[in-house]
């Protein structure tokens, strides 16, 4: 929502990979990195890439733990410690699934990788849900896989019929 009071998650759109009693794991999927792409990024990690891998930007996934690497992808590729997501989606934080999408074996056919991740204590989304800090709506691929990342936020809340321009952060009792 508007008014967030918090610059790291103004106009986010955060899909949510792992929720429970305990807590709420998301990752951001519209804030590039700064200009960084995953071909710089496996260079950078020694992954030598046996086909041309997209110039995708490396995202910020949130502000937790911006050293750590996770992949947002599609479930045709499942590594041993990808955790399945709703939509056809899972998520891989280990080395296997970069050297898949440099070529090492078959990579997803659609992917993000992400730095950082977004966290919740127990009951702390939902809270923060209740008292309409977060919009919820259901995620579709182009959504989190396009490279629009400067329209994401209004596509979003197209998808629930919400016209940004109308959408204020001041509320009102009646």
């Amino acid at each position: 929502m508007p008014g967030i009071g918090d610059p790291r998650f103004e106009r986010a759109v955060v899909l949510v990979c792992a929720h429970d009693s305990e807590h709420a794991m998301g990752l951001a999927v519209n804030r590039p990195a700064g200009g960084l792409t995953v071909p710089d990024l496996l260079r950078r990690l020694e992954i030598k890439s046996t086909i041309r891998v997209p110039a995708d930007l490396v995202l910020i996934g949130g502000p937790v733990e911006r050293e750590r690497g996770f992949v947002l992808h599609t479930d045709d590729y499942r590594g041993e410690h990808s955790l399945g997501i709703a939509g056809g989606m899972a998520l891989t934080a280990t080395r296997e699934v970069l050297e898949a999408m440099a070529g090492h074996a078959a990579p997803p056919r659609r992917a993000r990788l992400a730095l950082g991740y977004a966290g919740w204590a127990a009951g702390q989304l939902e809270n923060e849900i209740k008292h309409n800090v977060w919009l919820v709506c259901d995620s579709d691929e182009d959504l989190l896989f396009d490279g629009d990342h400067e329209r994401k936020w209004s596509r979003a809340l197209g998808k629930l019929g919400i016209d940004p321009k109308r959408l204020s952060a001041v509320t009102g009792q009646a």
